[in-house]
């Protein structure tokens, strides 16, 4: 059993979903099963809008789930784990503020020591605890962790060992006892029988305390897998905050989601990203040990730039089931080998039926666009462009690049695009007469 556990504090950015892919793929590929955990105990910054986003970005990513779990919904389990961890003495109370945890761990730091919370409030009596309760202080709650070695065979790194509390006792409760990741997910995972955990190896030190919990709570404890972090191009982390590159971005893109789907799981692999590969082949070849331990950049325009070549060779029903698209099949083949996106694709399906008039006119040589009107053939085929432009440079003294290129412009507006031949074969002749007796004329 694996699980994807966003927090409705932001739209999904890249990173986000190249965890939640890694878990599908990994479920897909060993028959397990796969669900969405939704992780908002924070109701302050949970929002509702963003729990509909996460949902529909994995629908359209194709990325489907047994179900789906909400931590605000599971509030009386974490109220029962707290009072048995109170109970046991496996927490301990503490009422240092915020700012007074910030300036231990700046002396710390000065002293070039590493920033682990000193545990005073552990030597605190339990009159001093009274006392600070009385006076209307409430403490927030911290997991005591021993000094044993916590150790695991990660699927991504290897051996890794946290030694003689080379980390803080975690804060499991905030001081209106309200969960924190660290104990909820713990908790989740444990009802749940989630079997493995693939998340960013941001979570490493979150992991050695919660295998210490999975401990307390007598609990079978998953295996781990931490994959390198998406970074954008200048090195900082994708964030929700400051609106990386989401699944908005791509649809508003019109981006494939297969594109994006073989991106995201190649990115920092042995595996090459040029080809767009079907999701069935993706969960075929997944391979954790393939993956980098070192952080991975994250591209926006290489996606761009694989979407572009994998539409030249698209198949007209896949853009169907994919967009809402005005033009048919015997447009697009004409026209996919020559846009980057869609929308290219609509602008040129446009050009060809609406009303079509360039924004200043062509200025032809004497004489030139009468013989142009008179040379245009009787009938709209695939000879129509060539037996055309023969005519008229026969009959006048011009470069041929010259005349391709004006006659594109005064039929396109445009210098380049699609093969003239087949390009044409989208227009009737009358409709071909009427924009070169509007778009140009002959010099006086």
């Amino acid at each position: 059993m694996l699980r994807f556990a966003p927090s409705p504090t932001g739209f999904l950015h890249m990173g986000n979903v190249r965890v939640a892919l890694l878990n599908y793929l990994y479920a897909k590929k060993n028959n397990l099963s796969f669900f969405l955990r939704i992780d908002d105990t924070d109701q302050e910054r949970s929002k509702k809008k963003f729990v509909d986003s996460i949902i529909d970005d994995l629908r359209w990513l194709g990325i489907d789930y047994k179900n789906s779990v909400r931590q605000s919904e599971r509030v009386s389990k974490y109220k029962d784990i707290f009072n048995y961890l109170k109970t046991k003495n496996f927490i301990y109370p503490c009422f240092e503020s915020s700012e007074e945890l910030a300036l231990k761990r700046k002396i710390l730091l000065k002293q070039g020591k590493p920033p682990i919370y000193d545990r005073s409030s552990l030597k605190l009596s339990s009159n001093e605890i009274q006392s600070y309760i009385n006076s209307g202080k409430r403490p927030h709650w911290r997991l005591k962790l021993d000094d044993k070695p916590i150790e695991w065979e990660d699927l991504v790194h290897g051996k890794i060992t946290f030694n003689n509390l080379s980390v803080s006792d975690p804060v499991v409760f905030r001081s209106d006892e309200m969960p924190l990741f660290t104990i909820t997910s713990v908790v989740d995972d444990a009802d749940l029988k989630v079997s493995h955990i693939l998340r960013g190896d941001d979570h490493i030190t979150n992991t050695a305390a919660q295998i210490k919990l999975f401990q307390l709570i007598d609990s079978e404890i998953p295996i781990f897998g931490h994959v390198p972090l998406l970074k954008s191009l200048t090195g900082k982390d994708l964030s929700k905050r400051s609106e990386s590159f989401s699944v908005r971005d791509c649809k508003k893109k019109k981006i494939f989601n297969i594109v994006v789907l073989n991106y995201l799981n190649k990115l920092g692999t042995s595996n090459s990203i040029e080809k767009v590969e079907e999701i069935e082949t993706l969960i075929n070849n997944f391979d954790l040990t393939k993956f980098s331990k070192s952080s991975v950049f994250f591209d926006s325009n290489e996606i761009e730039r694989l979407n572009s070549k994998y539409i030249k060779d698209l198949d007209f029903e896949i853009v169907k089931e994919n967009y809402n698209s005005e033009f048919n099949d015997f447009f697009w083949k004409i026209i996919r080998s020559n846009v980057d996106t869609i929308d290219d694709a609509q602008e040129w399906y446009n050009l060809f039926n609406q009303d079509f008039e360039i924004p200043k006119r062509i200025i032809l040589e004497k004489n030139l666009k009468s013989l142009i009107l008179k040379s245009v053939p009787d009938n709209v085929d695939l000879t129509f462009w060539s037996k055309w432009t023969e005519n008229i440079l026969k009959n006048y003294d011009i470069k041929p690049k010259n005349l391709y290129i004006t006659l594109r412009e005064i039929l396109t507006g445009k210098k380049f695009g699609p093969s003239m031949n087949e390009l044409l074969t989208l227009m009737n002749k009358d409709e071909i007469i009427k924009r070169v007796e509007t778009n140009c004329e002959e010099k006086n």
